[in-house]
Order: structure tokens, then C-alpha cells, then sequence
């Protein structure tokens, strides 16, 4: 299928096809994203570090390459993504987030994004993020808000919010994300795209981020299914000091997407977990999508997950302290530099600044999380599909999103978090005024294959757009 939209509206599958079959260069398709940068990034603020030059020449080296007889290139062959800062990228400035290091460049990759570029895909730039990735919403100091590109009032959500935007603007056809709590979910439910947290174990961390093994996982942000399965193909895999992850499937991830699934039995839950109050238009975006199952012929009903614990947010706020002072630690470590809380953020100097939990402390919470994705998985009904609203509040304007408030938008995303399933967000509904709604897909340990199964058959009945943003 030739390329008919503007490039930077097209779908990583349909441009990668396009260069495959040299009816685009590598170079047209960076060019054209770069200009799209330069056109609508200062109002979006989401890319915070570009290297335009660089991207350029490596593009040029890639059709170079693919011009050779014979030769073989990557399923991301060409294709220009961003990476989040808070993942190390070599040769190019990697900040975290933080004025603490604000000159930061390392000297290698991520494993992740190793894996990224070993499939052909070529890094612009970084996405915005909050200092260390520890609020649901990218509003750091060191760079400023990113705003969403259906409403630049409105926040992008996060941490991997600079992503989204990317993507939601057209920047880039697909940006890489992290999520611990909900920060590729929140963000994709922001900003009207797609957004899968994977397996755990399914993409591994590699040594670089320890400290969150268990709880957070990389992936990517994208315009449609398809995109989210081919990344994930690129992503999938036991890594070098991380447990064995689930068994990859045959077929592969992008051959899912593919394929509608047989009729599946889906359970919805528009009750959030902690009893909080859910917004009319989330609930409302839950039960559209609920519609849109039972026309597909899928056996639709309501059901309620064992996981209402009073004690979780306690076990989740002392299991996050650690892991986050852990994490702090390890960026110190990873670039050699002295780590001065003056030169760091309110929440971060606070956290540091305040008694570490104990260690029996820590031993307890962590327990107790175990305990909780127990109850939750011995609650499932096994190969059934959980529905819900991803969040429970729709974005709210930039800089009012206060400690309570941000924990309120990662309560239905965190406990997939515990249990290690899979979840992802779609871009299925919309309030009257155009703000994007998100609803979430949840399927059991190693289903990746099945969500993506049922997100593409859902995605082609309702042909929503690459991208409803318009910014510009």
C-alpha cells in the first residue's frame, strides 16, 4: 500500500513497507519528521533532546545498506523514533528528568534500545519526562510541561507523557515508554493513543534499572495496534541478568494484531479498585467499548476483581520509596556523578530527605504486595479479558495536578503492575469537546498475543484515526 496520508500521520507499518519497497528513502521519512518537529514541538514540548544531524546521516547509511543486492534490513528499518529520558541512550544526552544531570551523555545503550536500533530504527530525540519518572504527570522543572496535543492546557499525563505527545502530534510514529504504575497507560489514555504495559519479565530491564525489576517494564507508545505489536516483536526476549521471561509465541506479536480472536468471554469492571469515585465520561468510555465487544460477537458481563485492600496503599507507597531511592542511587552510579538533592525537585528532595524505610518495613510491603496479586490472579476467571476505564479521571489542566490527585489516575493500572499481566490502553472514546478517553484491555499472564488479537479486531471496526490530534 503506497503511502497516501502526510508522513508524520502515517503508521509505523505503513512507512516501514514504504521504504522496504524503496518507495520512500529512510532520509524522506526522517526529513519529513523533523520538520514536523520543528513545526509543532515548541507548542507540544515534548521532544527535549534532538540530534537532527545525526538522524539524518544514519538514515542515509541505512539506504545505503538497503540498496545492496541482497541485502536484509529490520522490521524497524528507517523508521525514526524517540526515546524517553529516563532510559540511557549512547552519545546522546540523557538527563532523567533532572537539572542533576543536566549534562549527562552515556556511553551506551539501554538494552532496550540496542534492541530498537538492531531492527533499524533510528533515535531523534528524547521525550519529556517528570524527574525520574515519579509523578503521573511530565511537568519537570528542567524542561517544562508537555502539553497535549488536543488541548495544550491540558496535561499529557506520565511519565512517559513526552512519548505520547510525541506520537499524538505526529513527531514521531513511535516513541518508546516505561511503566511502573501506569506510566505508558496514563499517558496513551491522555493523549488518544496506544499503549501496552507488556508481561513482566516479557521485556527485560537489563542491569541498568534493577532496582524496578518486577514492577515496571518498557514499551512503546503508537498510533494503532499493529505498531505496538511489531515493537513488541523487536522488544520480546530473555535479557542477559533478568529472569526467563514468558515464552515468545508463534505467532509472532504483528501476526496477532492480525487476526481476529475467537469469541472471548470479557468481565466489566467500572469499580475502581480503592472505591474512588470514577468520572462519568471514564465509565461511559467502558461501557462503549463494552457495546463494541458484544457487536463483535463476545460475551460481555460484569464482574469484580478481588482487589479492594485497605492496606495497598500503605505496602505500595513504602515498596515505591525504596525502589525510588534505589532507582536515584543507580542513575548516580550509572553516570558516575555525585548525586545534590539541592539540584533536584521538591518530591525527590523530600523523599531523601525523609527516614528510609526500615528494612522489616520494606520486607512487609513487599509481602503484602505479593499477597494482593495472589488474591487478585486466584479471582480471575481464567482466559477471560478484563475491561475497564484506564483512568478514572480525565486530563486535568497543566500544573493543578496535585500528590492525591495523580495517585487517583493510576487506580485501575497499578495493581497489573503487582500481578505482572499484561494491559493496554485504546483510543476509543471521546468527550464532546474532543478530550481523549482511554479504556483498558487486560488479559492474563502471557497473553500479549490475545489483547493484541481483540485490540486490532476493535481497532478495525471502529477505524479510529492514526491520531485525532491535530496540533497544527
Amino acid at each position: 500500500m503506497t503511502v497516501t496520508t502526510p508522513l508524520h500521520w502515517s503508521t509505523a507499518r505503513d512507512l516501514a513497507a514504504a521504504i522496504r519497497r524503496r518507495e520512500l528513502s529512510a532520509r524522506e521519512v526522517v526529513a519529513a519528521h523533523l520538520d514536523r518537529i520543528a513545526a509543532v514541538n515548541p507548542r507540544v514540548n515534548a521532544i527535549v533532546s534532538l540530534r537532527p544531524e545525526e538522524a539524518l546521516g544514519e538514515a542515509e547509511a541505512a539506504d545505503r545498506r538497503a540498496a545492496r543486492a541482497g541485502a536484509e534490513v529490520g522490521p524497524l528499518h528507517g523508521l525514526p523514533i524517540a526515546i524517553k529520558d529516563l532510559v540511557d541512550t549512547a552519545g546522546i544526552r540523557t538527563t532523567y528528568g533532572s537539572a542533576a544531570f543536566a549534562d549527562h551523555v552515556p556511553a551506551a545503550d539501554a538494552l532496550l534500545v540496542r534492541r530498537l536500533r538492531a531492527a533499524g530504527a533510528i533515535v531523534v530525540g528524547k521525550t519529556n519526562t517528570p524527574e525520574w519518572g515519579m509523578r503521573p504527570v511530565t511537568e519537570p522543572e528542567r524542561y517544562g510541561p508537555a502539553r497535549n496535543p488536543h488541548d495544550p492546557a491540558l496535561i499529557t499525563g506520565g511519565s512517559s507523557g513526552g512519548s505520547a505527545a510525541a506520537v499524538a502530534a505526529g513527531l514521531v510514529p513511535l516513541a518508546h515508554g516505561t511503566d511502573a504504575g501506569g506510566s505508558i497507560r496514563i499517558p496513551a489514555s491522555c493523549c488518544g493513543v496506544v499503549g501496552l504495559k507488556p508481561t513482566r519479565f516479557r521485556v527485560p530491564l537489563g542491569p541498568e534499572l534493577k532496582a524496578f525489576e518486577g514492577f515496571s517494564t518498557d514499551g512503546v507508545l503508537t498510533h494503532s495496534v499493529f505498531d505496538t505489536a511489531l515493537a513488541l516483536d523487536v522488544m520480546a526476549g530473555d535479557g542477559p541478568s533478568t529472569p526467563l521471561g514468558p515464552p515468545l509465541p508463534r505467532p509472532s506479536f504483528a501476526e496477532s494484531a492480525l487476526t481476529p480472536p475467537h469469541t472471548l468471554r470479557i468481565r466489566l469492571c467500572t469499580q475502581a479498585p480503592g472505591g474512588e469515585e470514577v468520572e462519568p465520561e471514564c465509565i461511559a468510555a467502558a461501557h462503549h467499548a463494552a457495546g463494541l465487544l458484544q457487536s463483535l460477537g463476545h460475551e460481555v458481563d460484569e464482574w469484580v476483581p478481588d482487589w479492594t485492600d485497605p492496606q495497598f496503599p500503605e505496602h505500595w507507597a513504602t515498596a515505591g520509596n525504596a525502589m525510588m531511592r534505589a532507582l536515584i542511587a543507580r542513575f548516580g552510579e550509572l553516570a558516575g556523578t555525585p548525586l545534590d538533592p539541592e539540584q533536584m525537585e521538591p518530591p525527590a528532595r523530600a523523599l531523601l530527605a525523609a527516614p528510609a524505610p526500615g528494612r522489616e518495613a520494606v520486607r512487609a510491603a513487599t509481602e503484602g504486595l505479593k499477597a494482593y496479586a495472589l488474591r487478585v490472579l486466584g479471582s480471575w476467571h481464567p482466559g477471560s479479558i478484563l475491561l475497564t476505564p484506564t483512568l478514572s479521571l480525565l486530563p486535568r489542566p497543566v500544573g493543578t495536578v496535585e500528590p492525591g490527585i495523580g495517585v487517583r489516575f493510576s487506580t485501575f493500572l497499578r495493581p497489573f503492575n503487582i500481578t505482572g499481566q499484561p494491559a493496554i490502553s485504546l483510543p476509543l472514546h471521546q468527550t464532546p469537546d474532543g478530550v481523549p478517553v482511554g479504556v483498558q484491555l487486560v488479559g492474563p499472564a502471557g497473553s500479549e498475543g490475545r489483547l493484541l488479537s481483540l485490540a486490532g479486531q476493535l481497532e478495525a471496526a471502529v477505524h479510529w484515526p492514526t491520531t485525532a490530534a491535530r496540533a497544527g
